[in-house]
């Protein structure tokens, strides 16, 4: 088993593994419905989920078998978010369709199905496992509470302004929502005596002059990545939100990063058809990974110990 799982994907309908270090594309597999909009790894690295048009397909990660190994069909239009419950019993997805759905990985169909009655563009998990936060096309943030299976907070930082991103604190203490003006709006997160999450505004950050892509906590909870349609990448010190480095190099369009588990490194996903790898100690990419035909538009990293928590926040 690999100890580290780099993987792109994006308008070539193809998912490339790459060996980090080397830059060396070991697999590729064929995704044949749809462009691949979201990656997800689980955090026992033995299973991918691809979020595409408008299925989700998850592939053994430890395999050679070209097949999904389970297929989720339920969405209509593009799947945009995806992600995983930390043990894998459950996946969430977000999609174009305006609902956040829930599925059992142990058995087939959709278990839950919440309307956000605008197209969705992020969805997170709360470290506790019991809240998803999504974030939609018409600037709304909503808490949906698992327990409660209902919507408990809702939250909407610039009226009509697509929220692109969200990303919360892997501490469970801050969230950030990233939008289409290129702003970034910061909360602290606390927990009441009712157990849902409160919200309290703390610092709006005017991060770009053009959409925010994707924007990520780093698993440390010490930087703020934020990804834009302007070719670069920013990091941002979250003890007062200064701006620590600019990342320069993508010839286009960067749609997806994600944090090495010491948040030592980044991958950068791009329309320019690469992927790059970062050493955030000197602002420097160190790997560029060459071989998608068009678009790359998400990348999927886990390089953390089996036993500890995933890379991806």
């Amino acid at each position: 088993m690999s100890s580290v799982v780099l993987a792109t994907a994006g308008y070539d309908h193809t998912i490339r593994f790459w060996e980090a270090t080397s830059g060396c594309c070991y697999r590729t597999l064929q995704y044949a419905e749809s462009q691949v909009n979201k990656l997800e790894i689980t955090a026992d690295k033995t299973k991918i989920a691809a979020a595409g048009h408008p299925q989700v397909r998850v592939f053994d990660v430890n395999s050679n078998d070209p097949n999904p190994v389970f297929n989720y069909d339920g969405h209509v239009g593009n799947v945009t978010a995806v992600g995983f419950h930390k043990d894998g019993k459950w996946m969430y997805t977000g999609g174009e369709d305006g609902t956040v759905k829930v599925w059992d990985t142990r058995a087939p169909g959709c278990q839950r199905t919440y309307e956000s009655r605008a197209a969705v563009n992020s969805v997170v998990l709360h470290p506790n496992q019991g809240e998803l936060i999504s974030g939609d096309q018409t600037g709304h943030i909503r808490v949906w509470d698992l327990t409660a299976s209902a919507c408990s907070c809702e939250l909407v930082p610039e009226i009509g302004t697509a929220v692109r991103s969200l990303t919360v604190a892997l501490d469970g203490t801050m969230i950030v929502a990233a939008n289409n003006n290129g702003t970034c709006y910061v909360w602290r997160m606390m927990r009441g005596a009712t157990l849902t999450t409160h919200f309290e505004p703390l610092h709006k950050l005017k991060a770009h002059t053009t959409h925010i892509l994707k924007c990520l906590i780093s698993p440390d909870c010490q930087q703020l990545a934020t990804t834009s349609a302007d070719k670069t990448v920013k990091l941002w010190n979250l003890d007062g939100f200064t701006l620590d480095r600019t990342l320069v190099g993508h010839t286009r369009w960067v749609w997806d990063c994600v944090f090495s588990v010491d948040a030592a490194y980044l991958v950068t996903a791009s329309s320019d058809a690469t992927a790059r790898l970062w050493d955030l100690s000197s602002g420097e990419a160190i790997r560029t990974y060459s071989g998608h035909h068009k678009a790359v538009v998400c990348c999927a990293l886990n390089d953390s110990a089996i036993e500890g928590r995933d890379a991806d926040g």
